[in-house]
């Protein structure tokens, strides 16, 4: 549940911000009768992410086993590379996502409505088709019978939306380049168990052979039904019998991803530069210089 809660929140807070700019410059430059298409457009954005997670779930219900299997699989291994971007995206374009954003609500603006609503759509709409598919993929590989995958979502989508208003009413600081380093290091490691499930399930699919060929076994110590097994599995989406391809890909994934991720150069260059956002949660209702 542990593991679901971090990707909504670290998901949502993005998407949060961003909202956040845009309504801001907006009300701080005199321009509230341009928050109505502002809100449609994220309002569609939102909708198309639902939509996309429930064609995701009740579609692949009409397939058979093998045809699920390599859905899952796929599309667990396709969420994985998407959320890897976006991590290192952050880290490196975050300090001038605000600039960015100011710069096509200016165009826009001069546009016209139409624009307005694209821009919106646009900034969140790829954030919430990247979230339904990661989080479609990490409740299918920690799904345990129980709504407790969702809950965890829900949670950490709720925090996000509470952060982001607090954010812009100027009443929370935090050091977001901390926060995005940290939840982006942990989430990578959630990554790493979504791709291995995602192997499991294209070698039941048998696009993937070694299905039989198990690393190591240790159901016996850790039993998958027990509290801390399924407190694993919700964390880390740890399985006590994976198969040696299973355990090659988690560990060629996890091991340089992360070490790139939290070296101070290359892509993680940009550690400890997060200026922009922190400020825009900092300054409160301070009126924007940017154009």
């Amino acid at each position: 549940m542990f593991g679901n809660y971090l990707i909504g929140l670290r998901e949502g807070l993005e998407a949060s911000l961003v909202v956040c700019i845009l309504i801001a410059y907006l009300v701080k430059t005199g321009r509230r009768d341009a928050l109505r298409p502002i809100w449609t457009g994220i309002a569609v954005a939102i909708l198309l992410a639902l939509g996309f997670g429930c064609a995701l779930e009740f579609g692949s219900q009409e397939m058979t086993f093998e045809a699920q299997e390599a859905l899952g699989g796929s599309l667990s291994i396709l969420a994985v590379g998407l959320v890897t971007w976006m991590v290192f995206w952050m880290r490196r374009t975050a300090r001038h996502l605000k600039s960015e954003l100011h710069g096509k609500l200016d165009a826009a603006l001069a546009m016209g409505t139409g624009a307005l609503v694209a821009t919106a759509f646009l900034a969140v709409g790829r954030e919430g088709l990247e979230t339904a598919l990661f989080v479609w993929a990490s409740v299918h590989a920690a799904s345990d019978g129980t709504p407790r995958p969702l809950i965890g979502v829900a949670l950490g989508l709720l925090t996000a939306v509470l952060l982001g208003w607090l954010f812009y009413r100027g009443a929370l600081r935090i050091n977001l380049a901390k926060f995005f380093t940290w939840t982006g290091g942990m989430l990578v490691v959630v990554a790493a168990g979504v791709i291995a499930y995602g192997v499991h399930d294209l070698q039941e699919a048998d696009w993937i052979p070694g299905l039989r060929t198990l690393a190591f076994d240790i159901s016996g110590t850790i039993p998958p039904d027990s509290w801390y097994g399924t407190l694993l599995k919700g964390v880390f989406n740890f399985q006590p019998d994976p198969t040696v391809v299973q355990i090659t890909v988690w560990a060629l994934y996890l091991v340089p991803t992360l070490a790139i991720f939290l070296a101070p150069v290359g892509f993680a260059s940009g550690k400890g530069k997060v200026k922009v956002p922190d400020e825009q949660g900092s300054r409160g209702s301070q009126p924007s210089k940017t154009s």
